[in-house]
């Protein structure tokens, strides 16, 4: 594992259960791949009434660009905080998160971006099965701007 749960924590905002991904498998200055187990825990957050919607994916994707940009900006400088401004062409395969027996791997391409926005392409697979697909924009350092 390139990094690990504790060190994302690190990476990004979530902390404790809310920190969805237990490590990055690969990653580089266009992409990355996660692994998370989370969505078979008991007290993963996102759960509502014993189940986690497959829509919660969304989320895992979000976390994993979040680690992807710090990782990228932690070699040149300050990570930025971003804000998931929107999400396009977003297909879901399955209904829960929650009963697929495989690890989730969730991969994020960063297909454009310029100092203030970024779009992401990202998917998460569980097995062979392609669970959910869709495409993110990240507004860059949106809390300070606003400020």
């Amino acid at each position: 594992m390139l990094v690990t749960r504790a060190e994302i924590a690190d990476l990004i905002p979530h902390s404790g259960a809310m920190c969805l991904l237990d490590g990055v498998l690969q990653w580089d200055v266009r992409r990355i791949r996660c692994v998370s187990r989370s969505h078979r825990a008991g007290n993963n957050p996102l759960r509502a009434e014993g189940r986690l919607p497959a829509v919660c994916g969304i989320e895992y994707a979000a976390q994993a660009m979040a680690v992807h940009g710090s990782l990228v900006r932690k070699a040149v400088g300050k990570p930025r905080r971003g804000l998931l401004a929107s999400v396009r062409n977003v297909t879901c395969s399955r209904d829960r998160l929650d009963d697929l027996e495989d690890d989730l791997i969730v991969e994020a391409e960063l297909e454009a971006g310029d100092g203030n926005r970024v779009m992401y392409r990202f998917v998460l697979r569980a097995g062979e099965v392609e669970v959910l697909s869709g495409r993110a924009a990240v507004v860059l350092d949106a809390a300070g701007a606003a400020g």
